[in-house]
This record gives C-alpha cells, sequence and structure tokens, in this order.
C-alpha cells in the first residue's frame, strides 16, 4: 500500500487533436515528484493515465486500498481532475492537487473534493505533507495544517485558508531525475516512432522564466530562472540515449536559450563526450544571435519555437513581451540560413487589437515565413496581469468544473467568425507569399489564393461589428 498514488488525468485516446498528432510526451512534474519523495523514503507510485482510461483509473481508486491521492492539474484537464476527485474521495483517498491550475483556482478545487492545494513547486511541500499525515496528525485540529508552508485548505468550518508560500529549490542539481522508471516510457518513444518514423524524449534543463508576458501563467515556478548544471544534464541526456534509444528530443525549457554562458559550456560537454542528437526548443527572438544559433546548429537543433504573439508592435508593447517585431524576423532568417526550422506562435484577440494589428500580423508572417505556425485566440488564465486587466469583461459559459479558462467568453470582443476570417486570411497571405516568392508559376493555384483572400477580406469587414454580447 503506497503512502501516494500519483495522476495526472490527461488521456490521450479522449483527446482527438492528439490522435490525429501522436506526439506524447512523459509528465515530468509528477516524475521528479515520484523521484524526489522517493528519495526521502516514501512508497510512491504513478499512474500515468496518458495512454489509459478514465475508466481504469476509476477502477483503480474503488478496487486499491485508499491512501493520499495527488493529482497534477492544468487548464485541459481540469473536468478530469474534478471527477477524479470525486470519485477518490468517495472511495476514502485524502486528495491532493497541484500543478498551474490549482493555484488560481484553489477554493474551487477545494469545494470539489480536494483536501489540500499546492502551490507552487511540490516537492518539499509534499514531503512536509506526507509526514504529518504518516505521524496520524489529528485531523480534527486545523493547527498543523496551518503550519505547512505552500498548502490551502478548509477548516471544518468551510472557511478557506492559505498558508504563506514555500521557498523554491535553490540547488536543481540535488534534486533526483525524474522518476521515469514509474511509467511505460518506451511506449511513448515507441509511439513516436511509429507514427513518426522517430521516437522522442522529453528532458527540462532549468525551471521558471523571468519574464512577465502579461497573459503568461507563473504559478509554479514563478518568475525566477534556476538552471541546473550543463554537466549534469548532459550526464542525464546520455543516460536517454543509453536507456530509451530516442532519435530526437524535446528540451522542455521555458526559453532554453537564457543563458548564454550556459549554452557554451552545454555545447562544450556535449563535443567533448561526442553527443549528439536532433532536438527542438523554445526560445524567445532577444535571446538569440549568430554565435547560439551556431552552437544549437552544431548541438542538432532542427526546430526552434519563437512566441511571435503579434506583428503589432502596439500589441507585444502592451503584453510586455519586451520584444521587437524586427527581432523575431530577424531570428527566423538567421534560423533559415543554418538549415534549422522556425516555428512561431500567434494570438489574436489580445484586449485591444483592432485591424490594422491583424493586417500588421499578416504582414509580420508572410515576410518572416517560419515554417511552421500555431494560432489561437487569446483567453484570459487566472492570476495572470491580463486576467486582471479584463476580469470584469468576462462570461462563464459552464459550470466551473466542466469548462475551462478556454471557454470564457470576453464581453465586446470580435466574434468567434471574425478571428476564423483573420486566420483563413493569414493563412492564405502566407501560402501566396511563399509561392510568388519562389517562383512559383501555378497560375491556378495562384488565382485560387487570391479568391480566397479576397472572400475572407470581405468576411473580416462583413463581421468587423459583431462583437460578444
Amino acid at each position: 500500500m503506497p503512502d501516494l498514488l500519483l495522476t495526472h488525468g490527461y488521456f490521450l485516446f479522449d483527446d482527438p487533436k492528439e490522435i490525429q498528432i501522436m506526439k506524447p510526451y512523459a509528465p515530468l512534474g509528477i516524475l521528479y515528484l515520484c523521484s524526489h519523495l522517493r528519495a526521502r523514503g516514501f512508497d510512491v507510485d504513478v499512474f500515468d493515465t496518458t495512454f489509459s482510461s478514465k475508466p481504469d483509473l476509476i477502477h483503480h481508486l474503488r478496487t486499491e486500498t485508499p491512501t493520499v491521492l495527488g493529482i497534477y492539474a492544468n487548464l485541459m484537464t481540469r473536468t478530469n481532475a474534478v471527477e477524479i476527485m470525486a470519485v477518490a474521495r468517495e472511495a476514502g483517498w485524502r486528495v491532493v492537487v497541484g500543478g498551474p491550475e490549482p493555484g488560481a483556482y484553489a477554493q474551487e478545487y477545494l469545494e470539489s473534493g480536494a483536501e489540500f492545494v499546492v502551490f507552487g513547486e511540490g516537492e518539499a511541500t509534499m514531503e512536509e505533507l506526507l509526514t504529518a499525515l504518516r505521524a496520524r496528525a489529528d485531523q480534527t485540529d486545523a493547527g498543523w495544517r496551518s503550519k505547512i508552508a505552500g498548502v490551502a485548505f478548509l477548516d471544518e468550518s468551510g472557511h478557506y485558508h492559505q498558508n504563506p508560500p514555500r521557498a523554491q529549490i535553490a540547488d536543481l542539481d540535488a534534486q533526483p531525475w525524474p522518476a521515469r522508471h514509474a511509467i511505460d516510457l518506451h511506449r511513448y518513444v515507441d509511439t513516436w516512432r511509429t507514427h513518426h518514423q522517430q521516437g522522442s524524449v522529453n528532458f527540462i534543463t532549468a525551471r521558471g522564466c523571468p519574464y512577465k508576458c502579461r497573459w503568461c501563467s507563473h504559478q509554479v515556478y514563478g518568475q525566477t530562472h534556476r538552471r541546473r548544471d550543463p554537466l549534469k544534464v548532459v550526464d542525464e541526456l546520455e543516460f536517454l540515449l543509453h536507456e530509451y534509444t530516442p532519435d530526437i528530443a524535446w528540451i522542455s525549457d521555458d526559453v532554453f536559450t537564457i543563458n548564454h554562458d550556459w549554452i557554451r559550456k552545454y555545447a562544450g560537454e556535449m563535443r567533448r563526450r561526442n553527443i549528439h542528437i536532433p532536438f527542438e526548443c523554445i526560445s524567445r527572438a532577444d535571446r538569440l544571435n549568430e554565435e547560439m544559433l551556431d552552437l544549437l546548429a552544431e548541438l542538432g537543433c532542427f526546430r526552434i519555437w519563437i512566441g511571435s504573439e503579434s506583428g503589432s508592435q502596439r500589441l507585444l508593447d502592451s503584453m510586455d513581451r519586451g520584444v521587437k517585431v524586427e527581432q523575431v524576423q530577424r531570428a527566423i532568417e538567421q534560423t533559415r540560413a543554418r538549415n534549422i526550422q522556425s516555428g512561431m506562435f500567434l494570438m489574436w484577440g489580445y484586449e485591444g487589437e483592432e485591424m490594422e494589428d491583424i493586417e500588421a500580423t499578416i504582414h509580420h508572417v508572410s515576410k518572416s515565413k517560419p515554417d511552421i505556425f500555431f494560432t489561437t485566440v487569446s483567453y484570459p488564465i487566472k492570476g495572470t496581469p491580463y486576467y486582471q486587466q479584463i476580469q470584469s469583461k468576462l462570461v462563464q459559459l459552464g459550470p466551473w468544473g466542466k469548462s475551462s479558462d478556454r471557454e470564457i467568453k470576453i464581453k465586446g470582443r470580435h466574434s468567434r467568425a471574425y478571428y476564423a476570417h483573420a486566420d483563413k486570411l493569414l493563412r492564405d497571405e502566407v501560402e501566396l507569399a511563399k509561392l510568388t516568392d519562389g517562383g512559383g508559376q501555378d497560375i491556378a493555384l495562384i488565382n485560387n489564393l487570391a479568391q480566397s483572400i479576397t472572400a475572407s477580406r470581405q468576411g473580416l469587414l462583413a463581421t468587423q461589428y459583431e462583437v460578444e454580447a
């Protein structure tokens, strides 16, 4: 009977988009938590839901001897987490939730069945909490609960209590590697290889992001940036290559190239050990230069994702992005010169966006010509400055436990149809720019794109006064 069972409530086969993509990665957050607690003498199991099903997890909770259940929850998995909590409590489990979402909605999670919500990094907090529970602390006495930093709970009268935050882990190198052996990581690699002919693994070199983009959540790691010793990161990568034989890797840092000196040392150690694996990562345009891109190319980087968000400098400034449009364009040009693919994230509908901002984004992407780009209509995440800025305009479209922050309407914002036209216009304009710049002679295709562009512009104009009520 374990002291703790960890799960995360993401079911790949219930996600139609992921079924099409089939690029799953291991849940490193709970695996780091698992390895930390095991190193401290706790018996911890992981029920990895990625390739499992909700009925399987529910059956497990109802048939195993209940102890403590720890659930990692995020924006995508809220509804699953709420359902799992209800089943677990009914079956006698003590429920603890953590992750980027529960910190912003602590009272809602507690009222939905969680006994504790953990804020920030969970390792030290869960260690102290499990120690108290193992000591069979008096459950009717709120005193012991009030002494555990980094948690929130409801007292016997249903009143909400949130304890002071816990200090972040200062020395990441003292932490054990994530407990990948607690899940079937080979299945992740094999799934990638089956669907994409290349098996992939993920790892992190740092925690936290020091930048202050107004729409971005910092619930777990805050706005610090703590980096691991590059030599120890290479140790872990060497182990992954030997144990799981991946073909490529995903470096899951928020911004991989923040510390240039770190990159130099990491590249030097990879060179010294003659280790090379293709990988992709996320960066910022202002943290890329000729030297860094040369090192990334040497290391095997085949794609860099850049958070462009908009082609309007006015909007970027209102987001506190700290990046210039020209920096993004230059970074993509420099990656192309080194045969590194560029990926771009874009956001429609940020507060204050007007038609000229949409046109600026279309021009920006058409000029930059990234290899791939993704768009989304912005949604406010609770706990961010963006959420606070427009909170008075928000309308919840469904019950909290059966919806997410993506399903919040913003009164006065343009309609979904408006952004659909903008998106179609962007994609057609970019395709036309690539075709004509490449000397394309397919007159029929050019004419079809031109007609589609005209239709999208007409649709954009026709819906520009449609707003959410």
